[in-house]
């Protein structure tokens, strides 16, 4: 089975990649940087010959709205379109929990590449993830109000980049779903808590402050904006166990 991984060389790209490698699976980490490029089409007639399933992971690299919404529609426009020529079976694209009960920029690009995938014909499977632990510095960062972090008081469940590449290799390997698989870390808590804790863990002495009207990334959020509300897989690796693996990766 040959399974073309776009974005092969990002943070779960590269986990992914090395999954389903040690399965024995023909795998091809398909970048820019190899050749392979969504935006331009460059390689991807090459890329996709012979391939059983197409994972998409590829992100904008910029965060500004009209970028990132040019971004995954030129980008799944190309893709999807070299996929139905060569035929490809399954396109799984990672997507996020909650981008249709959530306005930011970035969640309206990520709408409107789900919105192509269904409406390409080509069998497929949406894995929708939470935030990921590794972001965690990085929403703190975005979210500073003076000296101070300010953030909402919302339900949080961030999943670690293992968890996340462990799901989208055993989604790979299934039936397409023809729908979504949402998956979360396994703690939930409010989402100035979990930040505060992290912040604590690191050594960082910012304060959190909790406030109800904190946007999250430009958006406004309620207190189950950014959580799964039905059944969804749960991660394997709490908070603890993650900032354990990844201080001694450091």
């Amino acid at each position: 089975m040959k399974i073309v991984v776009i974005g092969g060389t990002g943070l779960i790209g590269s986990k992914t990649v090395a999954i389903l490698r040690q399965g024995g699976l023909e795998v091809l980490a398909a970048s820019p940087k190899s050749g392979v490029n969504t935006l331009t089409g460059e390689g991807l007639k090459e890329a996709l010959a012979g391939a059983q399933v197409v994972i998409d992971l590829a992100n904008s690299p910029s965060f500004e709205d009209k970028a990132v919404l040019e971004f995954f529609e030129t980008s799944g426009r190309n893709l999807l379109a070299a996929e139905a020529a060569a035929r490809v079976p399954h396109h799984v694209a990672l997507s996020i929990v909650a981008i249709d009960r959530t306005d930011n920029g970035y969640f309206r690009g990520k709408v409107a590449q789900e919105r192509l995938i269904r409406a390409s014909g080509i069998p497929y499977t949406i894995v929708r993830s939470t935030q990921f632990m590794e972001f965690l510095g990085g929403i703190a960062d975005s979210s500073m109000d003076g000296n101070r972090v300010r953030l909402a008081p919302i339900l949080f469940q961030p999943i670690a980049s293992d968890d996340v590449a462990a799901n989208v290799a055993d989604v790979a390997l299934g039936t397409p779903r023809n729908g979504i698989v949402e998956i979360a870390g396994p703690e939930r808590a409010p989402f100035n808590e979990f930040v505060a804790r992290y912040l604590k863990a690191v050594g960082d002495p910012r304060g959190v402050v909790s406030d109800p009207e904190a946007p999250y990334w430009g958006g406004r959020v309620e207190q189950h904006s950014l959580v799964p509300l039905g059944e969804a897989r749960l991660g394997r690796i709490g908070f603890d166990e993650w900032f354990r693996r990844s201080r001694a990766a450091a």
